[in-house]
């Protein structure tokens, strides 16, 4: 279960990625609000997809993942292990932060009065949770990297 989990996990962050590019070049293109439309599918699918991430994450996390079993069974050992605390702490907490903006950005927008206000809180949150993102990817090279794609 465990390599099912993550492998949809690691395939995910693609489409995730493409969405968060796509919602915020979308927001960032509609400055008179003739797009709306678009721009709120663009948004909806990087929400949905979001939070399809977050669920396959939070199984791995507090399910599946032998690395958070260990870093949750003496927490204050894993804290000095720079392996387990990004697990445990850094790509989690970093990872919540940037699903807490993309939804917070689609209500920002929702209540914006403006086409112009609702386009620069569309970018300003997409493009923060995208920077989010991109930073707490474990990405091949790092000392937590992981295979850009697994099979």
């Amino acid at each position: 279960m465990y390599s099912l989990v993550l492998l949809l996990h690691s395939w995910l962050r693609w489409a995730v990625l493409a969405a968060a590019v796509y919602a915020t070049a979308a927001a960032a293109a509609d400055s008179t609000g003739a797009r709306a439309e678009r721009t709120d599918h663009a948004g909806l699918a990087f929400v949905t997809l979001v939070d399809i991430q977050l669920l396959l994450g939070l199984l791995l996390y507090l399910v599946l993942s032998p690395f958070t079993k260990e870093a949750l069974r003496d927490f204050g050992a894993a804290m000095r292990n720079s392996g387990l605390r990004f697990w445990a702490v850094e790509h989690s907490m970093t990872m919540l932060a940037a699903v807490i903006l993309v939804h917070v950005g689609r209500v920002l927008a929702r209540k914006a009065d403006t086409p112009a206000s609702r386009r620069v809180r569309l970018m300003v949150c997409f493009g923060l949770a995208l920077v989010l993102i991109v930073v707490a990817i474990p990405w091949p090279g790092l000392a937590n990297g992981r295979p850009l794609l697994r099979v």
